[in-house]
């Protein structure tokens, strides 16, 4: 999608602060953190939202999450905990339409989240 702001970035289009990038995924750094660690994971492969995933991406969410892990260790926020979160629609805080999972962590994260 051309006017995508996150494939923008995925296409290096658009200056971001990469942490992690193979051939299916990217994660940055968030430019507006919520917590000392705030990454952004996103597959490369656009879908807008959650409800947009078919039974062909299954793999590419097991990928996310493993990346996940694998950055949070790095990030020293494993053994202290962290958030990993999705927004599905406008209700629920999601600004763009590229699905993406905030790794937060860092500090204590209260619950409910808002």
């Amino acid at each position: 999608m051309a006017e995508c702001l996150f494939c923008k970035i995925i296409n290096h289009e658009i200056p971001s602060e990469t942490v992690y990038e193979d051939e299916k995924l990217l994660a940055i750094k968030d430019i507006h953190p919520q917590a000392p660690v705030h990454l952004l994971i996103m597959p490369k492969k656009h879908i807008p939202t959650l409800l947009d995933l078919a039974g062909e991406d299954k793999d590419l969410i097991g990928d996310i999450y493993l990346v996940a892990n694998r950055l949070a260790r790095e990030k020293s926020t494993a053994q202290c905990g962290f958030r990993l979160v999705t927004n599905c629609g406008p209700d629920s805080g999601q600004e763009v339409l590229h699905i993406h999972f905030h790794l937060l962590g860092g500090r204590k994260l209260n619950w409910p989240p808002g």
